[in-house]
């Protein structure tokens, strides 16, 4: 599949600190994953107040997601991930913890980090966005 992704920097834009401005899938069934929570199976919040540890449920849930239509994070073109936060710190220290998961090949991808005022469930923090290019 990699053949079929192709990640670009163009020279006359700013350096990036691991993602690519530009990600162009050549042709292909894609799939949208709905945004990520950090809820376990049951619908619970996982690390009330804790952002490291909804930072980890939501990689663990959108990990589960992709394998759900057979695809790895490196097959991931476009990543979002919201941070109820106004701090660059926070920012940094929640990118930090999925560039250090195993979802992050997924962050190579044309990619966002916001912070945001609020998020659907009360108490939660972080939710990741995907699209993925599937197999033939």
């Amino acid at each position: 599949m990699s053949d079929h992704i192709t990640r670009i920097n163009p020279a006359t834009l700013h350096a990036t600190p691991g993602y690519h401005h530009i990600t162009i899938v050549e042709a292909g069934r894609t799939a949208h994953l709905a945004g990520q929570c950090p809820l376990d199976l049951a619908g619970n919040l996982v690390g009330p107040g804790d952002i490291l540890a909804q930072t980890d449920q939501v990689a663990a849930n959108a990990l589960t997601a992709l394998a759900a239509v057979n695809a790895r994070p490196e097959q991931v073109v476009r990543a979002v991930i919201y941070v109820v936060t106004t701090e660059p710190g926070i920012l940094r220290e929640v990118s930090t913890r999925l560039r250090n998961s195993s979802l992050a090949p997924a962050f190579g991808a044309a990619s966002t980090l916001l912070g945001v005022a609020q998020l659907g469930y009360p108490g939660q923090l972080v939710e990741i966005d995907l699209s993925a290019a599937l197999h033939e």
